[in-house]
């Protein structure tokens, strides 16, 4: 393809892609495919000679569009936030056209130092302190597993050095709590710690935030029986119900024992742009490491996590290599970002965040934000006042942990595995209709219902029509039994 062919072509995907964004409203919200019927749909074989741009345009709207579930859609509830502002798209395409080199500052001096800037940007924008010096990631699932590689490093010596966890005598532990992430146990595995070696603290039967004394328990019960504390996560919101660990007890406690201490905000690292929010991770500037992804809640598009360490020393004593056709006169200079986590090659993310910001502005998005907490307020406000309907968990930001409990025949409200059924009947009636979609969960052995808000083109008028959804369907379900 020439750059004049590209031209023509780009213009006309411009195009689609606005339309196509313009007509989301419309698409019902959950893919409405069978299994392999998106793969049915394409040739056994790979296309031999050049095609018409128009027509693959027509095979892009017939053969992929209805298998996609639509995230950006206004109705979407589930899962968290995974916006893709169209600012931040136009950063993407940008930086697929450079087709830039991200080995080192040599290959690309450009991507790395606008990477430093916008990761300052976002530092100075979450209120952390000059201490942090930040990177983008793909993911937090990969900036966690960094950060466990950083604790098992501390913890061992540097093992990787010598024999690795091999040589290891003792075991080494990691701290966390079952409302985490389902990305932090892979992380413990993957670094090498094995699952049996990671430690669920008890958690507040309502906040399911992570009780302090239960972890120094823990720790001081392996410290006895041989073991070695090496780090604790600690959920600044929670996946399954935005639980907030309380950051400053478990600082102190990881302080003293010299135990990594990981601050995993993935969804609810946004919520820091916005000042009024920033006491959920009070104590965060004693951690040792935070992650969290603009590609959720903020809206810039993936992949885009931010990952920040404060020791810098230590994260590059881990993770370097030096090769000899990578070196050059200006190491020692500058950051070299293949330094900073697993990855060599990387892509010009900062791009993104840069556009993101600079056409979109941090006030509109701080005001985007705000609008989305009144929002889940709102809701959990109704649920609370309907007859039937419990709010499960405190609505520290944008999500909602709902259930519907209605009555038996016997005048009792429905309980065990019949409420269970009753539960997984409504929401699997609304997300097979395409008019909304949300994300069962389990909660305390029984089965809920998240609902978070934050889609950039969610309004309240939208949520609105969601409670009278939700309150249709699950008495249309409760009528069924």
């Amino acid at each position: 393809m020439t750059p004049e062919e590209f031209r023509e072509a780009g213009h006309a995907l411009i195009d689609w892609i606005a339309d196509y964004r313009q007509q989301i409203p419309q698409q019902p919200v959950r893919a409405q495919v069978s299994p392999g019927e998106v793969r049915q749909s394409f040739p056994g074989q790979a296309p031999t000679e050049a095609g018409n741009f128009a027509a693959l345009l027509r095979q892009l709207e017939s053969r992929v569009v209805p298998g996609i579930t639509q995230v950006q859609h206004p109705m979407h509830f589930g899962w968290f936030p995974s916006n893709a502002s169209l600012a931040s798209v136009l950063g993407d395409i940008a930086s697929s056209g450079l087709g830039t080199l991200g080995i080192s500052w040599e290959s690309c001096p450009a991507l790395t130092e606008v990477e430093e800037v916008v990761c300052d940007w976002m530092r100075q924008l979450t209120g952390l302190s000059e201490a942090w010096q930040g990177t983008i990631h793909d993911t937090a699932s990969t900036a966690c597993v960094t950060a466990m590689i950083l604790a098992r490093e501390r913890a061992s010596d540097f093992s990787k050095n010598h024999q690795g966890l091999q040589a290891v005598p003792r075991p080494l532990v990691v701290y966390s709590t079952s409302q985490a992430h389902s990305s932090i146990a892979k992380a413990v595995q993957l670094a090498g710690f094995g699952q049996d070696n990671l430690s669920y603290i008890e958690e507040d039967a309502y906040t399911r935030a992570m009780l302090p004394e239960a972890l120094a328990a823990a720790i001081e019960s392996d410290i006895a029986n041989g073991r070695v504390p090496a780090g604790i996560v600690c959920s600044v919101g929670a996946t399954g119900t935005t639980a907030m660990d309380p950051v400053a007890d478990i600082a102190a406690i990881a302080a003293r024992h010299n135990i990594w201490l990981h601050v995993d905000a993935a969804m609810a690292g946004s919520a820091m742009l916005l000042p009024e929010c920033r006491h959920l991770w009070q104590g965060v500037e004693a951690a040792d490491s935070i992650a969290w992804n603009p590609h959720k809640w903020m809206g810039t598009i993936l992949d885009t996590a931010l990952f920040y360490v404060r020791d810098t020393t230590h994260l590059e004593r881990v993770m370097s290599t030096n090769p000899a056709y990578l070196q050059s006169t200006a190491d020692g200079q500058v950051t070299q970002y293949r330094d900073w986590g697993i990855p060599l090659g990387r892509r010009f993310r900062a791009l993104k965040l840069w556009f993101h910001l600079h056409l979109d502005g941090i006030d509109s998005i701080r005001a985007r934000l705000r609008r989305d907490l009144d929002n889940a307020r709102w809701l959990a406000e109704q649920a609370a006042a309907a007859p039937d309907w419990q709010v499960l968990a405190p609505v520290a930001l944008q999500t909602v942990c709902l259930r519907h409990v209605p009555r038996d025949s016997r005048g009792g409200e429905l309980s065990g595995g019949a409420l269970d059924k009753h539960t997984l009947a409504w929401v699997n009636e609304i997300n097979q209709s395409g008019q909304a979609f949300l994300s069962p969960s389990i909660l305390d052995g029984r089965w809920m219902v998240r609902v978070s808000i934050g889609v950039e083109s969610t309004t309240r008028a939208h949520v609105e029509a969601l409670w009278q959804l939700l309150r249709t369907s699950a008495e249309r379900a409760a009528g069924r039994r």
